[in-house]
C-alpha cells in the first residue's frame, strides 16, 4: 500500500472511531435523560412493596448510568432525587417502626439509622455536584449566612434550579433529622435550610408546595422552635395542594399538633388522612407512605410522646 493510501485509511479509521465514541455518548446520554423522565411512573404505585423493589432497583440502574457519564446532569439529578426520597419513603419508615417497638438503643434502630444516615447522605453529594455544575462556589460559601445566602442567590433560572436546590435541601434537612444527637451535623443544619428557602423561593409551587412543608417540619423540630413560622409554611402548602398531598398533614400533626398540645387537631389531621380516598393520582406512592405515618402516628407510643 502506498504511503498517502496508508495515511488516508489511518484518518479514515480515527473519523470512524470517534464518530463511533459520540454516538455512543449521544445514546446514553438519551438513555439517561429517557429513563429519568418515566421514572416518575413510580409515582403513581399504590403497592408499598412493589415500589420499594422498583425504586432500589432504579438507584442502582442510575448508578450505572453515572458510572459511564460522571457529569451528567439528568442522572445526578435523578440519583439526588431517588436516593432522597426512597430513603424517607422505605428505610426511615422501617426505622421508625424499629423506635416504636425497641427504642433509640436497640440493634436494629441503631442499623437502620446508619442506613438511613448513609442514604440521605449519598443522594446528597449528587445534589451538591449538580449544584456545583451549575454554579460553583459552595464549599467557600459555608463559611456563614451570608455568603451562602450570596451563593443561592445566583439560582435564578426557576425551571432548571428549583429541583436541585430542593432535593439536595430535602437530603440535607432530612440527614440532619437522622443526626439529631450530632452536634456538628445540627450545626450545618442551616445549610440545608438555605438550599430550601431558595427553592421555595423561585418557585413555591414545585413538588405541590412540598418546600413549605419542609420548612414546616424544620420550624418544629423543638418545642423551643419558631412554631408560628411552622404553622404558615403548613398553611401555605395546604393552601397549594388543597390537602390532596397527605404527607403534609401528616407532618402538620406530627411536628406542630404534637408540640402544642394539640390532641383533637391531631387526631382529626392523621385520621383524615388514614381515611382519604385516591385524592392525588399522580401522587399515590407519596400518599400510601404518608397514610403508613398516620397509622403510626396514631398508635399508643406515639401518641404517649405527645403527651396524649
Amino acid at each position: 500500500m502506498r504511503p498517502l493510501q496508508t495515511l488516508s485509511v489511518l484518518a479514515l479509521s480515527a473519523l470512524s472511531l470517534a464518530s463511533t465514541g459520540c454516538i455512543k455518548k449521544m445514546f446514553l446520554e438519551g438513555q439517561i435523560e429517557a429513563t429519568s423522565t418515566a421514572s416518575a411512573a413510580i409515582d403513581t404505585l399504590t403497592d408499598y412493596e412493589i415500589a420499594k423493589v422498583v425504586a432500589f432497583n432504579g438507584i442502582g440502574q442510575f448508578e450505572g448510568m453515572h458510572y459511564l457519564a460522571p457529569d451528567n446532569e439528568d442522572a445526578l439529578f435523578a440519583l439526588v432525587k431517588t436516593w432522597t426520597s426512597a430513603t424517607f419513603a422505605f428505610i426511615e419508615d422501617e426505622l421508625e417502626d424499629a423506635e416504636d417497638a425497641e427504642g433509640l438503643e436497640g440493634p436494629r434502630y441503631l442499623y437502620l439509622k446508619n442506613r438511613a444516615a448513609a442514604g440521605y447522605d449519598r443522594g446528597l453529594q449528587y445534589g451538591l455536584k449538580l449544584l456545583e455544575i451549575y454554579h460553583p462556589g459552595f464549599e467557600a460559601a459555608r463559611k456563614n449566612d451570608d455568603a451562602m445566602r450570596a451563593y443561592t442567590a445566583q439560582f435564578t433560572d426557576a425551571e432548571r434550579d428549583t429541583p436541585a436546590l430542593f432535593w439536595a435541601g430535602y437530603a440535607w434537612i432530612s440527614k440532619t433529622n437522622i443526626l439529631k444527637d450530632d452536634a456538628a451535623a445540627v450545626g450545618d443544619l442551616w445549610i440545608g435550610v438555605a438550599l430550601m428557602e431558595r427553592a421555595v423561593a423561585l418557585d413555591p409551587k414545585f413538588m405541590y408546595g412540598n418546600g413549605h412543608t419542609i420548612l414546616g417540619a424544620y420550624h418544629a423540630r423543638t418545642a423551643m422552635a419558631e412554631l408560628d413560622d411552622a404553622k404558615k409554611h403548613f398553611d401555605q402548602a395546604l393552601a397549594i395542594h388543597g390537602g390532596k398531598m397527605l404527607l403534609t398533614q401528616v407532618q402538620y400533626a406530627g411536628k406542630y399538633h404534637c408540640l402544642k398540645g394539640d390532641k383533637d387537631s391531631y387526631v382529626k389531621a392523621l385520621t383524615a388522612v388514614v381515611e382519604a380516598g385516591d385524592v392525588l393520582p399522580e401522587q399515590r406512592l407519596a400518599n400510601v407512605v404518608a397514610k403508613r405515618r398516620a397509622m403510626r402516628y396514631l398508635g399508643k407510643v406515639r401518641m404517649r410522646e405527645c403527651g396524649f
